[in-house]
């Protein structure tokens, strides 16, 4: 069974920054594609973000040269480097992996007041 734990969300103002955590159980970690999405109200899930095993990343491009994504194998941890946050940002943050099924964590509200 794999568990996606995420932590880092909060209240911002535009302009700012956050870095968000996703930290995974299991042995899938190394040698899966890890990625960020996010759900604002109303709005379907969009991806924002993936990192493969050997670091290669994509981006949105509403995020590009804004968010970077990032992943330490030793530690299980994926991670989301949020600059320059603007309120369309806001929404809640999921962090997701595939292994034989789609695996998402409980999310983290992320609001960038204006």
């Amino acid at each position: 069974q794999v568990q996606l734990v995420e932590s880092g969300g909060g209240l911002v103002q535009a302009g700012g920054s956050l870095r968000l955590s996703c930290a995974a159980s299991g042995s899938i970690f190394r040698l899966n594609v890890m990625k960020w999405y996010r759900q604002a109200p109303g709005k379907q899930r969009e991806l924002v973000a993936a990192i493969t095993s050997s670091g290669t990343t994509n981006y949105a491009d509403s995020v590009k040269g804004r968010f970077a994504i990032s992943r330490d194998n030793a530690r299980n941890t994926v991670y989301l480097q949020m600059n320059s946050l603007k309120p369309e940002d806001t929404a809640v943050y999921y962090c997701n992996v595939y292994a034989l099924k789609n695996y998402w964590g409980q999310g983290t509200q992320v609001t960038v007041s204006a």
